[in-house]
């Protein structure tokens, strides 16, 4: 009778181990697409951070991370914004499209678009201007909801425009997220930030420099660049965003450029 039970209680260890491990959780890959997350944004211990607390669990087929987890968003003018739409918020749920990164094990959340699943905690007078530029509501939370992407989105993504670096030198106020095309430079380190520093080439302008936002990409650029005693130059493509006034640059494609000894440096 003993040995029975003691069976019984290995057998259910074992398939507690097994769920927890089936639970536990694990990176994500790099570049998954978040369509539609419910969750909660949240401000880390620091009080600089945002972090987004998943109200179900997440997964992309290969690793999982549970309700309740949370990933730091990365600064971009989608979370200017939405950190500017809880204030008015009777509670700070949302629903989150945006694209999950991956840097040195750890996972992190490029905010693309979001929609508030709470109502406004105070009517006000809208203006003839404000009235304008609001956009149409849009059904969510619905049995029969069919949205899995809101045409915003799709909007947003078919008409993205391509970012000119020589704009910010005309003093031109970046106000979306933009392309920037392959373009050469090299990454530094300013104020212990990781930046990407466009290549003149010779010419004498201002030097223009993105401070780059944590993905795989940038942990090849940095594995590539530690092997050389020297700087490397780079062409890097990527997405260029704006958070509380400073260029944010989340690279997207990147190879290692030659000057065939045609420039210094």
């Amino acid at each position: 009778m003993n040995k029975r039970y003691a069976i019984l209680i290995l057998v259910f260890l074992i398939s507690y181990t097994a769920f927890a491990a089936t639970r536990q959780e694990s990176v994500l890959r790099d570049g998954f697409v978040l369509a539609g997350v419910d969750g909660k944004p949240t401000k880390g211990e620091d009080n600089e951070q945002w972090l987004f607390e998943f109200d179900s669990d997440l997964s992309d087929d290969q690793s999982r991370v549970c309700a309740g987890a949370s990933l730091e968003l990365l600064p971009s003018s989608t979370l200017e914004k939405m950190a500017t739409d809880m204030g008015d918020r009777t509670t700070t749920s949302y629903r989150l499209w945006g694209k999950v990164t991956k840097y040195k094990g750890k996972n992190f959340i490029y905010p693309i678009y979001f929609l508030p699943l709470s109502k406004v905690a105070k009517t006000k007078q809208a203006t003839p201007e404000q009235s304008q530029q609001q956009q149409p509501q849009l059904t969510i939370n619905e049995p029969d909801d069919a949205l899995a992407i809101p045409q915003e989105i799709i909007a947003k993504l078919k008409t993205q425009k391509t970012f000119r670096p020589e704009q910010l030198q005309k003093g031109l106020e970046l106000k979306q997220d933009c392309i920037l095309p392959e373009r050469t430079g090299f990454i530094t380190e300013k104020d212990g930030k990781l930046v990407f520093e466009l290549d003149a080439l010779g010419k004498n302008v201002q030097k223009i420099s993105f401070q780059l936002l944590p993905c795989q990409v940038l942990e090849h650029l940095q594995q590539t660049q530690s092997a050389e005693p020297d700087p490397v130059r780079f062409k890097i493509a990527g997405i260029v965003t704006k958070y509380k006034g400073e260029n944010y640059l989340l690279p997207q494609r990147a190879i290692r450029a030659y000057s065939h000894e045609n420039f210094g440096r």
